[in-house]
């Protein structure tokens, strides 16, 4: 499966962003989908995950509350409304999925198969 992230670019502290993440391929409703993030000079981290179905979502404890994932399946396509942006959110975000049997979220980079190319995202103070 490709995956291809949009919607990023420049934005003040305060303001709202949706990622998208376009899956081509393959059936995109049998993949885990999940959202990471990468700052200059660290290690690239994760932000969320979504099961398969929908049913389960999971964030790093940074964005909760903030940061919203969610997938429509019959469009291949997995989002993240992020709000409330902060500038300590800016970082290059990466779109991951795999393949899972039964409906769960992952939450290490090491459990993704299936990467995007990435889309930056800069919050100004």
């Amino acid at each position: 499966v490709q995956l291809i992230e949009s919607g990023g670019g420049l934005v003040q502290a305060g303001a709202s962003v949706r990622l998208s993440c376009q899956a081509s391929g393959r059936a995109f409703g049998l993949y885990t989908s999940g959202w990471f993030r990468q700052a200059p000079g660290k290690e690239r981290e994760f932000v969320a995950s979504i099961s398969q179905d929908a049913v389960k979502t999971n964030y790093t404890d940074s964005v909760k509350g903030r940061f919203t994932i969610s997938r429509d399946n019959a469009e291949n396509t997995a989002y993240l409304q992020m709000n409330d942006l902060k500038p300590e959110d800016s970082a290059v975000y990466y779109c991951a999925a795999r393949r899972t049997i039964l409906p769960r979220t992952l939450t290490s980079a090491d459990e993704y198969d299936y990467w995007g190319q990435g889309t930056q995202v800069t919050v100004s103070s």
